[in-house]
This record gives structure tokens, sequence and C-alpha cells, in this order.
């Protein structure tokens, strides 16, 4: 067997179920692997370790008693944005805010139950908005690993926990799995509760999980998906077999959306058109699209958006602290709070015609397909681009970052594939099906 610290998530619960290992050993790995990257990395927050042996022990009896549940004993980080019972959530702002909740967010609590050991809370950027965090690209310490679920994507990238979760609003998800080469996975709005998890914009905030392979998100999903009656923004919608959408799936119908292709970096353009190409050389069907309306018309919807709610949010904080603010949150708050409501309302408008405009497009593919980023890792003083996928996360669709190769520079490439709502099925499918095309990427440490 491979080292554990190696294992994904199906790997680890099937080798635990069988018991080949233990949950123990398995943490125990994981914590060493810990000791020796966290300096490099820091990737994480609050790191639960004594909690976390005696989840693992309960796991372990569980599978001698033979009643796992499908995550049995598989650690998971948790970004500093959720409430985990008996765990500090500062979100990534402990001098100013501290809360110890004492019950689990709604999520939390599905991993939970599902057998799932919590590891403990992953670095955010502050109140997961854009000011960079203290960690680093597993890569390259001089690059950042992404924003806002920074810690998440570098643990999960460093081997330091097998799978995270995250949240997006503009690009929080993807960004980071796609600079640190791993798979970010944001379904559908109101797909997941976003129950007992600090609100950035209570209309665009996603939550998804991140994990090292296709088959690996759709099993969290899975456990993940459902209504909550207690999130307004939670939809009843029927789910599916995500992890059945991923075994032996066909060739996709895939769309290149022009507009973002031309935004990107040469070196990315350039990348994505070859992954394209040998897409279509594999069997895909690939077709350049265009997007319904312009760019920036999308991308100035997103920021107006979250602008506004975002500064709704802390109106009251800001108020207190504004001097003890981050420098771009506060900007950003500041911004919302003298934005007109007619600006507002106009971009909802706006939003709903833009989602309507989709539906053509997904009546003939399966899946769009653009870079996740317009460049590779950048430098730490800043979070990165987040407009490709902002894009999405305004129209409320499902999106999967997938690791698709290195640079020169030797730091991930990777492409985001986007679904129609509640098709979360049919993105995996396709994702798992362009995994299958590429070679995997090494362990950067």
């Amino acid at each position: 067997m491979e080292p554990l610290h190696e294992l994904g998530v199906l790997q680890a619960a099937a080798a635990i179920r069988r018991r080949e290992i233990s949950s123990v050993e398995l943490l125990e790995a994981l914590l060493a692997r810990i000791e020796a990257t966290e300096p490099r990395v820091q990737a994480w927050e609050t790191l639960d370790a004594e909690g976390a042996r005696a989840q693992a022990r309960r796991c372990d009896e569980a599978a001698r008693r033979g009643d796992a549940g499908p995550l049995n004993g598989v650690p998971v980080g948790i970004k500093d944005i959720y409430h985990v019972a008996g765990l500090p959530t500062t979100a990534g702002w402990r001098a100013v805010f501290s809360t110890t909740p004492a019950e689990d967010a709604a999520s939390v609590a599905r991993l939970r139950a599902a057998g799932a050991v919590i590891l403990g809370k992953t670095v955010t950027t502050p109140f997961a908005m854009v000011d960079p965090p203290r960690t680093r690209n597993p890569w390259h310490p001089d690059r950042t690993p992404g924003g806002s679920s920074s810690g998440s994507a570098a643990a999960v990238a460093a081997r330091q926990v097998p799978a995270a979760l995250g949240t997006q609003t503009a690009g929080s998800i993807l960004r980071p799995a796609g600079y640190c080469g791993v798979v970010g996975l944001k379904p559908t709005f109101g797909r997941i509760s976003r129950r007992g998890i600090l609100p950035v914009a209570w209309s665009l905030d996603h939550v998804g999980p991140i994990a090292r392979s296709v088959a690996d998100v759709a099993a969290l999903l899975a456990v993940l998906a459902g209504h909550d009656p207690a999130d307004p923004g939670s939809r009843d919608r029927p789910l599916d077999d995500y992890q059945a959408a991923v075994i032996a799936p066909p060739p996709p119908r895939l769309g290149l959306v022009q507009d973002v292709l031309e935004r990107a970096e040469p070196p990315v353009r350039a990348h994505v058109e070859q992954v394209a190409a040998r897409f279509e050389q594999a069997g895909a069907e690939v077709r350049v699209v265009p997007l319904p309306e312009p760019f920036e018309r999308l991308l100035a919807a997103q920021q107006v958006i979250m602008w506004s709610e975002a500064a709704a949010v802390h109106a009251r904080l800001h108020a207190q602290h504004a001097a003890a603010y981050p420098p771009r949150l506060r900007a950003t708050i500041e911004v919302g709070l003298v934005l007109p409501a007619a600006a507002y309302l106009r971009a909802q408008r706006l939003r709903r015609r833009l989602r309507l405009g989709l539906q053509p497009l997904f009546s003939q593919l399966d899946c769009l397909l653009t870079p996740t980023a317009s460049n590779v890792a950048p430098e730490p003083s800043t979070t990165g681009d987040a407009r490709f996928q902002a894009i999405w996360s305004l129209l409320g669709v499902p999106t999967l970052s997938l690791p698709s190769g290195l640079s020169a520079e030797r730091l991930p490439f990777s492409i985001q594939l986007v679904a129609a709502p509640w098709r979360e099925a049919t993105l995996l499918a396709a994702a798992r099906w362009c995994e299958q095309q590429l070679a995997p990427l090494p362990a950067p440490l």
C-alpha cells in the first residue's frame, strides 16, 4: 500500500472498512505529515488532534462492528467560517472576531454522521474575502494558494488531509483548487445547506468539497447534498446518484467558451486549447461557443451583488471596528455601503436574464469548458484572479476545477467545467471522463 498520507477519500474509507488499516493509524500518519509540512504550508487555523483521535477510535470500533458510514474514519478539514462544535470560529480575523459554537454547521454534521473525522479548522482569508492569508502554495512558497478557501486547498494538495470543505462567493473553491492542483466542486446554489456558516453574500454563497480526485468529490457530494428547511437558500430538488455518475462515463459534449479563453494569459490559453484538442481526439465533441452576454456585464452584476450584500452583513461590525478591518475587505464594505439600491436591483434583474440566456447552450452541451483562472498562481500579496469563476457563482450553476498539467515553472494548470443547474451528475461524469484523459499530477512536496 502507498504511504497512508497519499490515500484519497474512497481509498482510505475502503481500507478502513476492510480493516487493512485503522482510522487511528491514518490519522497519526496525517498528523506526522502536518508536522513535517505545516511550517512551509501554514494551512491550519486550529488543529484538533485529541478530538480527532477520540473520533478515530470510535470509527475503528464502528468498523469492527460492521456498521461504518460511507466516510468512516476519513479525516476532513473544515474552512474556518464553518461552525464546528467546541472549536473556535475565527473567520481568519482572530484578533477581533472569535466565537466557539455549541453546534456543528449542517454540512459538518452530515460529515460526522457519515463517519468522517473532523481534523480541525483550515485557514481562510479574513471573512472569506480578498485580503491574502498566511497560507502558502505547496507547489511554491512564493506563490498564493488562492482564496478564500486557502488552507483547505493547500492542506489537500500537501497531503495533510484527503479532503476539506470550502465556500465560494466569487471564486473561493475553484481558484484555490486550481492553483494548488486539486479538484474543487461548487454545486448548484442551494444544493448543500449553508446553515452554521458565516455569510459573505447571502444570494451568492455556495458550499463545496475539495479533494484530489473527481470520484472523491462525488462521494463527498453524496453525503453533503440535500434540502435543509432551516437554510432559506436551500432548495428541495431531487438528488442523483453522484457516485454512479463517475463509473465508466461516456465522452462528453463540451463547449469551449471563447469569451473567457481569450482573456487568459498566453500560456494558459495555449494549454487549454491543447487540452481541448486532446479531448476531441479521445472522442469528446468540442465546439467553440460564446457567452450569452458580454463577460464584463456578467462580472459587474456579480460584483455589485457581492459588495452590496457583504456590506449589509458587515454593517454593524464595520461600524465598531472599521480601522481594524483588513484593507481590501474594508474597501469592499465601504463601496457596498454607498451603492444605491437601484444598482443592486438592476444587477439582480440582469442575473435572472443571464440565467435564461444559458439555457440554449446547455440544451446542446453537457458542459462548458474554460480555464479555471487567467494564469497560474501569482505571488502571495494577492489571492489571484477570481473573474473566471465569479461569473458562474453569479448564475448559481455547478462548476468543477480539474488539474490538467504543469507549467514551465512547475505550477498547476487547471480547467473549469460548468454544467446546467442541478446537473451535478452530468458535471461529475464529464469531469471524470476528462480526468481519465489527463496525466495525474505528482505530489507538490
